[in-house]
């Protein structure tokens, strides 16, 4: 309890990480809620899937989360101060499980505000865009099924996002390299997989992608045309967050502060 009422503390009164998180909430939802409102959906019918266009803020959410999550390490190397959280906790694994349960408790909880404003966005302007019972789409509601596995997944997504910016962050200490490296795997990876010319090796490239891949969770509709179904595409992030934190948790034990 201690390690997670210290890493609470260094988290909470580190300004800059507080307003991130406002600003990936902010962000999440003004994203979210700009792209169902420039979408029209005619009287002929669109075929889009409208869950999935109110939560498009997470593209733009998960890179403030990832930066937030590799501050909350880098800035304790740049300051020296890991040298003294290490000498408080000297139980390496201690210390490196608390910032991860600190981290994505206070994700979980900014993940749930920025997804119910997408969502609640959502459903007050699709109505005007076209998106209508009449065009067959019920108002959004969680007491849909597919609506909240999406919700719930594009949480969990956001977690996995700081989980694998924490693990990348400890395991190269410096914040401009772990950003660099973390905001690739989200927005470069996907770019070279439509780059590929063969469809097959395209789709595998998207199956492994943690974007495409993650965010599969959020479709609603047409799941036979997705490359991977969309918990299994969760369960990809998930992988990579996992072996991120596995070899950043290693190095934080195997070598000096």
């Amino acid at each position: 309890m201690s390690a997670l009422h210290a890493e609470w503390t260094k988290l909470r009164t580190a300004g800059d990480l507080g307003r991130l998180l406002l600003l990936a909430v902010a962000l999440t939802a003004a994203v979210g809620c700009g792209t169902v409102k420039a979408v029209k959906c005619p009287d002929t019918g669109c075929g889009q899937d409208a869950v999935r266009l109110a939560l498009t803020g997470v593209t733009v959410g998960q890179a403030v989360v990832a930066i937030l999550a590799v501050l909350a390490v880098s800035g304790e190397y740049g300051t020296g101060m890991i040298r003294t959280t290490l000498m408080a906790m000297p139980d390496r694994t201690t210390v490196f499980a608390a910032k991860a349960a600190v981290l994505t408790a206070v994700v979980l909880a900014a993940g749930t505000a920025a997804v119910a404003a997408s969502l609640l966005g959502g459903r007050l302007i699709l109505p005007g865009s076209g998106f209508t019972e009449a065009h067959g789409y019920a108002p959004l509601s969680l007491a849909d099924g597919p609506t909240l596995r999406a919700a719930v997944g594009s949480v969990l997504y956001l977690v996995l996002v700081a989980l694998l910016g924490l693990g990348v962050a400890t395991a190269v200490r410096e914040a401009a390299t772990a950003i660099g490296i973390v905001l690739g795997l989200l927005y470069v990876f996907p770019v070279v997989a439509q780059v590929v010319n063969d469809p097959e090796w395209q789709r595998h490239l998207q199956q492994l992608s943690p974007m495409p891949a993650g965010l599969a969770v959020q479709a609603t509709v047409h799941l036979d045309a997705l490359p991977i179904g969309p918990w299994a595409g969760l369960g990809v992030l998930g992988a990579w967050a996992a072996t991120a934190l596995l070899v950043g948790g290693l190095l934080l034990r195997g070598r000096d502060a």
